[in-house]
This record gives C-alpha cells, sequence and structure tokens, in this order.
C-alpha cells in the first residue's frame, strides 16, 4: 500500500523580513549620494471626508494602518496596505425610527429605556504602485511621491447597546440592520516622501483619493422589509500621513586604510 505524504511549509513573516533585509543589503551604496533599493515597512494614518454615496450615510473619521513596499533603484515603488477606518458621525439612524416610543426613546427586554450606540467601522486592502521623482529632498530617494491601489472596501454600522439587551436588535438580529457593505475599490495619492540620510527621518505626508464600486450584501434590510441591491459609489478624500522603517544596511561614509 503506497501512502502519499503531504508537508505544509510555513514561513513565519519575520524570516520574511529578514530575507528582505538581506537581499537589500547586495550591491547597496550610499543613501546620500545614491537611488537605492530597500524594502520598508510601517504605520500610517489619515483624517477622511466621505462623499458620494458614503457621506449620506456617514461623516469625518479617522484611518489608521500598516503597510509594506518595496522602492526599486529607480525609485519605482510596489507594495500592499491594509487600513482601518471609525466613527462616530452615523447620519443613516433612520431604522431604528419604527422602535421608537413617542418620546424619542426605545424600550430594552424588561420595558426600562435603554441606549443604542452606533458608529462606523471598515477596512481598506490594497495592492499598490507608484513613483518618487527626486524634485526636492535631502536626497535623490526624496521627493515627490504618486501611487494608485486597487483593491477592497467595506464598512458596516456598528450597533451596540451598552446598557442592556434589546431583542429585536441582539445577536443575528444586528445583520439586518448593519448596512454590511464591500466591493472593489481604487486609491490615488500624492504627497512628498522622505528617507534621512541617517534613516532617523523616514515620513510620507499627501493627499489621498479614494473610489468604490460596493452593494450591501445583507440580504434583506429588516427596516425595510426588501433587499437594498443599489449600485453604491463610495468616496472618500483624506489628508494620509506615514512614517516608514526601511530595512537596509548603511554603508560608512569613508573608508580608512591604515
Amino acid at each position: 500500500m503506497n501512502r502519499k505524504r503531504t508537508c505544509k511549509f510555513k514561513i513565519p513573516i519575520s524570516i520574511l523580513l529578514v530575507a528582505a533585509f538581506q537581499l537589500s543589503a547586495f550591491s547597496q551604496k550610499n543613501i546620500r549620494d545614491s537611488i537605492i533599493s530597500f524594502p520598508m515597512i510601517g504605520v500610517t494614518a489619515a483624517y477622511q471626508f466621505p462623499g458620494g454615496d458614503l457621506s449620506e450615510r456617514f461623516g469625518n473619521d479617522i484611518s489608521i494602518g500598516v503597510v509594506f513596499q518595496w522602492k526599486l533603484k529607480n525609485n519605482w515603488l510596489t507594495g500592499f496596505d491594509g487600513n482601518f477606518f471609525f466613527s462616530d458621525n452615523v447620519k443613516e439612524k433612520y431604522f431604528l425610527d419604527q422602535y421608537k416610543t413617542a418620546d424619542g426613546n426605545i424600550i430594552d427586554g424588561n420595558g426600562d429605556y435603554s441606549l443604542v450606540s452606533l458608529s462606523e467601522r471598515g477596512i481598506k486592502l490594497e495592492f499598490k504602485g507608484g513613483k518618487i521623482f527626486p524634485l526636492i529632498g535631502p536626497n535623490k530617494n526624496s521627493g515627490l511621491m504618486t501611487t494608485l491601489g486597487f483593491g477592497y472596501l467595506q464598512h458596516k454600522i456598528l450597533i451596540e447597546t451598552p446598557q442592556g439587551p434589546i431583542p429585536y436588535i441582539e445577536d443575528n438580529y444586528r445583520k439586518g440592520f448593519d448596512r454590511f457593505t464591500n466591493g472593489f475599490c481604487l486609491t490615488e495619492y500624492i504627497g512628498y516622501t522622505n528617507f534621512g540620510n541617517k534613516r532617523l527621518v523616514n515620513f510620507y505626508a499627501g493627499l489621498e483619493f479614494t473610489q468604490a464600486l460596493t452593494k450591501n450584501k445583507r440580504q434583506l434590510n429588516f427596516d425595510s422589509g426588501i433587499k437594498d441591491d443599489k449600485q453604491r459609489t463610495d468616496l472618500f478624500f483624506g489628508i494620509r500621513f506615514g512614517w516608514v522603517f526601511p530595512l537596509y544596511r548603511r554603508n560608512a561614509d569613508k573608508i580608512y586604510i591604515n
């Protein structure tokens, strides 16, 4: 009897980062006077203004995330990032109106007045490519940066009942009210990128624009009793800042010969 053996290989992210660091060290020159290639990781944050259909549901929000990119020797960039965005500014609240009393309150399972908290929750995952144009900055690796990203965007209304359960919006019932929405997105960015000569000050800052074609993925909106199959155009305009950590070996500025 022949037995088939299967092997599964799991490569930790730390090993991949070490390998990237080692690869970037080959043929490396000083960042001060040469355009060099290296990977980088970083954290990013943005303040965003909604547009299109999204502006009817949510107000301004905050976005935070992580980024991994590889900068090539010709100053082209490739990589991916993931962002989580959130806000307490929810405009689309009318789905609770039918459950309110005449004085505008909501009753919980015990017949007492209760509180319903609504907030925005969303994620954006994208692959990105772009280029740095060394028009200004401390070296040829810094300057004007433009990128184009494509990927996945989703958002929903987070419904919470901090004072106690409310039967008609608990557990799976919440899915009938949360407007869970997702779809394809594009993001354009333009701004300034700085890589310090001593690898201490490495950041980017600029303007970001996102367009997403999305749809509600729930089978039914319980408040209306019908399925919402509208094709949405969700837009973001944001001011984004990122702090990055280049992964390369710094060569000595001078060579001493005894």
